[in-house]
């Protein structure tokens, strides 16, 4: 059977978790209710954002785990990124937005700007959302050439903690060795990048296509050997 072109896999990547573009008219409300805890709860609310945000990413990898599709190559993995996807808030995505806003005022402060303007926290949240929007969809390309990659090792489907996991390292981490000795899922510093990117203004399009060009590098039977010794 002929695999789907790039084109159907880029459309079905993106349908994926896609919503109609616009944010509901109970967000704005819902900011409302974050300003007014955010002298209360911000270390409470970052800890909630990264739980979020791993939700997403979870959700985000299973899904794809789930279809048969996989993306085969860097190139191909390049390419599904390169196209411009529909501008979504999923549901996912609006609760990030909420709770990046305690956040954000958190980092204003931080940075000793006395009177932060509403609008600005309510944009650099939106970027935030933005930010965490456009890194599941890389995250999800790069953990399918990692599935792929395993699953041409071993003939058999991938343990869904092992994709993730070296899916996250490399993101993070493109040009370190993953290693898989443990079982860490490193949300805390996923959510720390989006929010920078977000907040920031930064772009990962050369991060996710270094981490892609390290995933098609991967030894896909040593480290399933090595992940199964693990967990025994």
């Amino acid at each position: 059977m002929p695999l789907p072109s790039a084109a159907s896999r880029r459309t079905a990547y993106d349908a994926a978790v896609s919503r109609p573009a616009r944010l509901p008219r109970s967000l704005g409300g819902r900011f409302g209710a974050a300003a007014r805890s955010t002298g209360v709860g911000a270390r409470n609310a970052g800890e909630t954002l990264v739980e979020a945000v791993g939700g997403t990413v979870n959700r985000a990898i299973d899904r794809m785990l789930l279809s048969d599709e996989r993306v085969a190559s860097a190139a191909e993995g390049k390419q599904l990124l390169a196209g411009e996807p529909a501008e979504t808030f999923t549901s996912d995505m609006q609760r990030v937005v909420v709770l990046a806003v305690p956040v954000v005022r958190r980092l204003a402060r931080g940075a000793r700007l006395a009177k932060v303007p509403w609008v600005m926290v309510a944009s650099s949240s939106i970027a935030v959302g933005v930010a965490v929007s456009t890194g599941v969809r890389e995250l999800r390309v790069i953990a399918s050439l990692v599935a792929h990659r395993l699953e041409q090792a071993t003939g058999e489907r991938s343990d869904p903690v092992l994709v993730k996991k070296l899916a996250i390292d490399l993101y993070l981490h493109p040009k370190r060795p993953p290693r898989v000795d443990d079982g860490k899922l490193r949300f805390v510093r996923l959510t720390r990048k989006w929010v920078s990117v977000g907040v920031f203004g930064r772009k990962t399009a050369k991060r996710a296509g270094r981490a892609l060009d390290a995933a098609e590098r991967l030894d896909g039977s040593a480290l399933s050997a090595r992940w199964a010794e693990r967990t025994r």
